[in-house]
């Protein structure tokens, strides 16, 4: 049985296999739709993977990934990638109307210490969460040691803590948050 995978705001990011949805009707997009504009076009249950990169700092994400909780199979996967708050496409792209910190994404998780403590905010959560990584820019000179950075910032949650938390964030900004979340 093949798994049911979506890729939201698919761009020119063209996933074959996959249900690539856009508010564009650029070549090799299968659904054109708003994702502001809910519900999103699927049935409950639909979906065995879901991938949104690059899209969540561009709207207001909280009702959406209610909805994407929705479209999900139990035990489903969502993988989002968004901009860290330090990194320079966030200043740079005047379409960003939200910032993102590597816990960000923790208030929607059943169990976690922000869902525990602020978890009357939202009426859903995911069951758990698989990754949550900080992402650095790579490939230039002057970016030679993000590497060795990326490996001992996320090494572990409290070192993701420390490093948005002080100095290094600002020494080393990095580039992307990489979260997989699990219904």
């Amino acid at each position: 049985m093949e798994l049911k995978k979506l890729n939201i705001g698919s761009g020119n990011h063209i996933l074959p296999g996959w249900v690539n949805l856009d508010i564009s009707a650029l070549p090799g997009v299968d659904v054109v739709h708003d994702i502001e504009k809910l519900p999103l076009p699927f049935p409950d249950e639909q979906f065995d993977e879901i991938l949104c990169q690059d899209v969540l700092e561009h709207v207001e994400y909280i009702p959406i990934l209610r909805d994407i909780l929705r479209i999900m199979k139990k035990g489903a996967s969502l993988t989002v990638r968004v901009p860290h708050f330090t990194s320079k496409f966030n200043a740079m792209d005047p379409t960003h109307k939200k910032t993102f910190s590597i816990n960000t994404f923790e208030f929607f998780v059943k169990g976690s210490f922000e869902q525990d403590c602020r978890g009357y905010y939202f009426d859903f959560s995911f069951s758990s969460c698989r990754e949550a990584k900080i992402v650095f820019e790579g490939n230039s000179l002057v970016f030679l040691l993000n590497p060795l950075i990326e490996k001992l910032v996320n090494s572990s949650p409290r070192m993701q803590r420390v490093y948005e938390s002080t100095f290094l964030s600002r020494l080393f900004p990095a580039c992307n948050i990489l979260v997989t979340l699990v219904k």
